[in-house]
């Protein structure tokens, strides 16, 4: 099958409401391909979700309609090898004009040939049009709502930073789970399997392939896929041997596994979900990864307060609005709105407040989300600490390669400055003493 056909039928999994990056994975494990390809193939897939507000306009004003969801995908994968990739654009246009016409019948074949030489011809001056006529969200490809909002909190120069960085083609990143493993074995391996290294943020390594998802060592839980970011929320806990800690929204299990791994699986360690499917997934990876700790307990985590049990060590990783990793799942931008975020910022708050409750004198407390937006972040927890002057905030371990911002509360984010780790924001609250 041609490279594009296969792409078009991977977009339109994600149209059916798969998330792209389970889509591609699962092309990947039933399909060999040398790594050029998948290179090529990853960058089309993840290059049209990104850019579709864009893509689309375009399509629009050289056409009625496209009914036919496999051409306009074609046109869409077209479009954006001529825009944002080094390609000929006559050999782009020649073979979309060929497929299109062995697929429809040569007059479709004509009209995909009509609309790319216009395209090519035009989409400079379009973009230039854009922003002169104060739509720059429709070539960034963002909600304007988004846009907006991005702008309103970042300005116009650091929020298109932002909303550039947020397009970026994501790497792989694989954690080790140093129970069952050292760096220096996966270092070993990735240099065997000829694997290069992007960055490494203490145990966790970015790399040029997803070879190691079919690997022995990932199978037997010695790896495991975490993003950086996803790993500090966890390192910044810092739970000890023997404590009690909490993991109030734990599913799949990932940040889970980093603090059972840090209190070297001595100790008790709660993690909690409301669905029960999630809770034996949390169970099979930390089972995977060789910790036994683990007791997954089926609770809203709005009722912790209700229940008497307190903990030294409690990690509150919030529900979110994920703004913050739409590099790895692009498609969430277009499946929310403002209203949305509101109610996270409501339901994030409810869970802190009701964690904080149960956090022993002299407790620590990580809150953090996989987002970027204010509204869920240092805004929640500048109501909070007003709220609780019992809590206070306390410094953060933040590695020198990672790159970011410190906000007013003294929350961490994971920023535009950050080229490679997924937007994040963690912050760390401390509970005042009895002697305090």
């Amino acid at each position: 099958m041609n490279i594009k056909a296969r792409v078009i039928s991977l977009i339109k999994e994600v149209e059916n409401g798969k998330y792209s990056n389970i889509a591609l994975n699962e092309y990947f494990k039933d399909n060999a391909l040398s790594k050029k390809e998948r290179g090529f193939i990853t960058e089309l897939f993840y290059g049209v979700i990104r850019n579709k507000i864009f893509l689309d306009y375009e399509i629009e004003k050289r056409t009625t309609s496209v009914k036919k969801d496999w051409l306009k995908n074609m046109l869409r994968i077209s479009m954006y090898q001529m825009s944002f990739m080094n390609s000929d654009d006559k050999g782009v246009i020649w073979e979309a004009t060929e497929l299109s016409k062995k697929k429809f019948g040569v007059p479709v074949g004509k009209f995909v040939n009509g609309v790319l030489r216009s395209y090519q011809r035009e989409w400079k001056d379009d973009v230039r049009d854009l922003k002169e006529s104060g739509k720059a969200h429709i070539y960034l490809s963002y909600p304007q709502w988004f846009y907006e909002k991005l702008i309103g909190e970042y300005g116009v120069e650091d929020g298109e930073l932002f909303l550039k960085s947020l397009k970026k083609i994501p790497y792989i990143s694989f954690r080790v789970n140093t129970l069952k493993y050292t760096t220096d074995e996966f270092e070993k391996l990735l240099q065997e399997k000829k694997i290069d290294i992007i960055k490494k943020v203490d145990t966790v390594y970015y790399v040029d392939s997803g070879i190691l998802l079919y690997s022995d060592e990932f199978k037997s839980g010695k790896i495991i896929v975490q993003d950086g970011s996803s790993y500090l929320s966890a390192r910044n806990l810092a739970p000890k041997s023997g404590e009690s800690v909490l993991d109030t929204c734990s599913a799949p299990g990932g940040k889970t596994a980093v603090l059972g791994e840090l209190m070297k699986n001595e100790g008790e360690l709660l993690a909690l979900d409301i669905y029960p499917h999630k809770l034996k997934l949390i169970e099979e990876n930390c089972k995977k990864c060789g910790i036994t700790i683990v007791q997954p307990v089926k609770m809203d985590a709005r009722k912790l307060n209700q229940q008497g049990k307190k903990f030294d060590k409690i990690l509150v990783d919030a529900p979110c609005s994920g703004y913050g990793v739409l590099r790895k799942k692009p498609e969430a931008i277009y499946n929310k709105d403002s209203e949305n975020i509101e109610e996270l910022a409501k339901l994030q708050f409810e869970i802190l407040e009701s964690a904080s409750q149960i956090l022993k004198e002299s407790g620590e407390l990580v809150y953090s989300t996989c987002t970027i937006l204010a509204e869920e972040n240092g805004k929640n927890i500048k109501k909070f600490l007003e709220k609780y002057p019992e809590f206070t905030t306390t410094d953060l371990y933040i590695p020198e390669n990672v790159n970011g911002t410190f906000d007013e509360v003294g929350g961490f984010t994971v920023d535009y400055k950050e080229e490679i780790l997924d937007g994040f924001y963690i912050v760390k609250l401390k509970k005042r003493g009895k002697e305090c």
